[in-house]
């Protein structure tokens, strides 16, 4: 973004601060004591160049990705990617919904690269790979009991987009009753401006953003999981 639209931006949010401040919002939800990494579609088709779904500043999003991995690692606690994929993306009997009529859903096409995770933040073999087909996380999949029978209290969220699967990930990470934290270094989009936007709209309403080193802190002040 240039130097003009931050300088109007942070000037906005200023403002928005203040009112949502002066009526009681923009709490902390805080860090729990269990907590869960949970890597929202960082494959192929969205961190690397050139694909429909692309998306910018992956030279930031894909170090913190791989620092918040090591640090996750290292206190063994669960890990989750997701990724978008469809299994059949023509005819009448596409698992795509309706989606497909606002987004190039069928690029997204199972078992293809394009769906598989950036190979520079590849899962390990105990770790989950959830196949969605709509923008949260939690719709339609297994992800909130996995967490549930893990005793996660907090998921540390990253990845794209984040005004659509990023956010609405949050969002029903707190109406499951999990403690959202949003890495601001490791979240991305395509479109400038809409990543302070919503970072700014989440952190009013539905989890804390925090800068990559708390969250690395924080894990590292953890006990080591053998459980």
């Amino acid at each position: 973004m240039s130097d003009e639209i931050t300088a109007a931006l942070e000037k906005i949010f200023a403002a928005d601060s203040e009112l949502y401040q002066d009526r009681g919002f923009q709490r902390r939800i805080g860090f729990g004591q269990r907590p869960a990494l949970i890597n929202i579609d960082l494959a192929n088709a969205w961190t690397r160049p050139g694909n429909a779904f692309s998306c910018n500043h992956m030279d930031v999003i894909i170090p913190a990705v791989q620092e918040l991995l090591a640090a996750s690692r290292a206190k063994r606690i669960p890990i989750v990617y997701t990724s978008t994929a469809y299994n059949v993306t023509e005819g009448p009997n596409s698992d795509m919904g309706l989606w497909h009529k606002k987004i190039p859903a069928e690029l997204l096409q199972l078992g293809s690269e394009d769906c598989e995770i950036d190979s520079r933040i590849a899962p390990e073999p105990d770790e989950q790979v959830i196949v969605k087909k709509r923008a949260s996380a939690f719709h339609g999949t297994y992800l909130a009991g996995f967490l549930r029978a893990h005793q996660v209290d907090t998921v540390i969220i990253t990845g794209v987009t984040m005004a659509g699967c990023v956010r609405h990930t949050t969002e029903d990470a707190i109406a499951e009753g999990f403690r959202p934290i949003v890495v601001r270094e490791a979240v991305g989009d395509r479109v400038p401006g809409v990543v302070e936007w919503n970072l700014f709209d989440i952190d009013a309403k539905f989890g804390d953003v925090e800068p990559v080193q708390t969250v690395l802190d924080y894990l590292d002040g953890l006990e080591l999981r053998n459980d």
